[in-house]
């Protein structure tokens, strides 16, 4: 899997003759490989520079490009020079939203080119996910579901918050999973108010809510989910809040669809936690987009305008957070349509009591 052909297509919008990627994410966006090499997009040919470590998987896995290993005096910077000079490239586009200044210094004194900020060209592709792209998101899902069952069998007072996430990673792994997509949060009881809570010493007890929020990696691409579970019968409080969090999130799912800003998507969700009167008590977004990094452009938050793709994939996340107290977030991961959502996270949403 790779995009080339997309990002190339897009250079004329954006009065480019060649588009630069030096992020993990550009690069494997771009060839569908992370060798912690460099890519070079043209119209013509185009080019991947990496080292001895990946060279030799890079020319097996590396199609549309150009595969050169760097060495003594073939620094990707000299190798990609010559590249420019050879197709007398003008304008070359760069991801301003990830390179550093020092890194950017580094390439406008290498290139005989001028250097242009163009990270919206390559957020704009990768907010639409194609379909090979969303395959490889609900396979992550999938392994991801399978693991919350898991979990739940595994859950039992006494267990400490760390131990409980060291068994989620365990789990994702032995199911298929590549990596995480971040670390795992699992908060319990007060913990719970603290939307990203650390897994601490905290052994969880009978009458606690437990938060678990996590996700693996598949075919490069990120899962993410959120259950929050009883450990024995919860009390009436607890029970109100997690039925307002679920309606919220119901409310979200029936208005998401492409066409719409991430503001109304937001608000679909957010009235219903502010009718029950737990308004103050939302204080993140209902979902952010996710594909080779757990937190992508656009999102569905209060100032987001954008309006949303076909194809956009976004986390489906209402919370309400007690301090002190506990708190309450179920996270599903949907993928956008012109009429509607498509939810792929499989797991049971309505209270589970252990």
């Amino acid at each position: 899997m790779n995009h080339l052909k997309q990002i190339a297509a897009r250079l004329p919008e954006y009065g480019l003759d060649a588009m630069l990627l030096t992020s993990g994410p550009g690069e494997f966006y771009a060839v569908g490989f992370h060798g912690e090499g460099t890519v070079l997009v043209t119209a013509g040919e185009c080019l991947y520079c990496t080292d001895s470590r990946y060279i030799e998987a890079a020319e097996a896995q590396v199609t549309g490009a150009r595969v050169v290993q760097t060495g003594r005096g073939r620094s990707c910077r000299s190798l990609v020079r010559e590249a420019v000079e050879a197709q007398g490239l003008r304008r070359v586009g760069f991801e301003d939203g990830t390179m550093p200044v020092a890194a950017w210094r580094v390439w406008e004194e290498a290139l005989p080119a001028e250097l242009m900020p163009a990270q919206k060209l390559l957020d704009t592709l990768r907010a639409a996910k194609d379909p090979e792209e969303q395959a490889c998101m609900v396979r992550a899902q999938e392994i991801t579901d399978q693991a919350f069952a898991e979990i739940c069998r595994f859950l039992r007072p006494g267990l400490t918050e760390l131990e409980i996430a060291a068994r989620l990673q365990y789990e994702l792994l032995r199911l298929g999973g590549e990596r995480m997509s971040f670390d795992p949060i699992v908060a319990s009881g007060p913990n719970g108010s603290i939307p990203h809570a650390v897994p601490g010493p905290r052994r969880v007890e009978k009458g606690d809510f437990i938060t678990l929020d996590f996700g693996c990696v598949w075919g490069g691409y990120c899962s993410d989910m959120t259950r929050t579970v009883a450990l024995g019968e919860p009390t009436e409080e607890m029970r109100r809040v997690y039925q307002v969090v679920l309606e919220a999130q119901r409310a979200g799912l029936a208005a998401a669809r492409a066409g719409i800003s991430g503001r109304e998507l937001d608000a679909a969700a957010r009235q219903v936690i502010q009718a029950a009167g737990y308004g103050n008590c939302f204080g993140h977004s209902y979902g952010h987009s996710l594909g080779l990094e757990i937190h992508e452009s656009p999102n569905a938050s209060p100032g987001e305008e954008t309006l949303l793709p076909v194809g956009a994939v976004l986390s489906a996340e209402p919370g309400v957070y007690l301090p002190g107290n506990f708190g309450v977030r179920i996270e599903d991961v949907t993928i956008l349509t012109a009429e509607g959502c498509v939810d792929i996270t499989k797991s049971p949403k309505e209270l589970t009591i252990l």
